[in-house]
């Protein structure tokens, strides 16, 4: 199993940006499609984004897509979420998550179902 940490969370006023960051650790990170979850109060975890284990293909939500941009560096085993012009419906605990198979893809990572490992989360809390 790949061991996931998220950080660079935080407030921000609606239209700010923010970045997150994954560090990975365990299993080799090149072999695994990444992404990211969110989950708002009250609502289910939806996906965000995903890359492949190349970093060649990637996936986006309607809701974030030309906002969002997501990115892996396999040397350094990590995966960040750039995050521009963000709005009150941001808002939510954000999950890094790494694919259960290797070579898993990253169209088949959008279901949560084809997660492998989670991070611990960390809150985005955007203002309006």
């Amino acid at each position: 199993q790949v061991q996931l940490v998220e950080s660079g969370g935080g407030l921000v006023q609606a239209g700010g940006s923010l970045r997150l960051s994954c560090t990975a650790s365990g299993r080799t990170f090149t072999n695994y499609a990444m992404g990211w979850f969110r989950q708002a109060p009250g609502k289910e975890r939806e996906f965000v984004a995903t890359i492949a284990w190349s970093g060649g293909v990637t996936y986006y939500a309607g809701s974030v897509k030309g906002r969002f941009t997501i990115s892996r560096d396999n040397a350094k085993n990590t995966v960040d979420l750039q995050m521009n012009s963000l709005k009150p419906e941001d808002t939510a605990v954000y999950y890094c998550v790494a694919s259960k198979d290797p070579y898993g893809t990253s169209s088949s990572l959008r279901s949560s179902t084809s997660v492998g490992s989670w991070g611990q989360g960390t809150q985005v809390t955007v203002s309006s």
